[in-house]
């Protein structure tokens, strides 16, 4: 995973938790970098997922919501630092379906060894989408925060089920069934 990542997981935590709190953790945590990362570093998903249970264990949020969160937290981060893939983009849903063919390809250009998740929607009439995201790494709940996150970029509500794909254990389908907004 890219470090931009982690960096933002530790902003998070300091914003919340504090930085002497963040700073105790990367210290006791048994960490492979020792929790010194760079943007552009490539660090283990095991990582990420030791950094996010240490959190857990300190905040008593339990770490598939801490993951949500943080989801929200980096979708913000992507409006901000990459605010050129929603500037021509209506819903979430739009943006949800450029995931695959045109932010995926962006970032593989700039970083062609990136292990990146896939993202496969399908649009159920106007007011659902179904997204199946699959990845080996076990971050599902970030995915449904990114999920909800992009939602309240445009300002929409709706339902998210979740539920596992049978024959497709890396995978994790999504239905966001849109609410009527009057």
């Amino acid at each position: 995973m890219k470090g931009s990542i982690f960096l933002e997981l530790l902003e998070m935590a300091e914003a919340n938790f504090g930085e002497e709190t963040v700073d105790r953790i990367l210290d006791s945590a048994e960490l492979e970098s020792r929790g010194a990362y760079t943007s552009v570093g490539t660090y283990s998903c095991k990582e990420l997922v030791t950094l996010v249970t240490a959190f857990s264990d300190h905040s008593g949020i339990a770490p598939n919501e801490l993951q949500r969160l943080f989801g929200h937290w980096m979708m913000t981060f992507f409006t901000k630092r990459y605010g050129v893939f929603f500037e021509d983009k209506h819903s979430a849903f739009d943006i949800l379906e450029a995931i695959e063919g045109e932010i995926h390809v962006e970032v593989r250009k700039l970083y062609p060894e990136a292990e990146l998740p896939s993202f496969s929607t399908q649009r159920i009439g106007g007011e659902q989408l179904e997204l199946v995201y699959t990845s080996p790494r076990p971050l599902a709940p970030f995915c449904k925060g990114l999920i909800e996150g992009c939602l309240e970029i445009y300002d929409q509500k709706a339902s998210i089920a979740a539920s596992a794909v049978p024959d497709a254990p890396q995978s994790t389908k999504f239905l966001i069934s849109l609410e009527n907004q009057t």
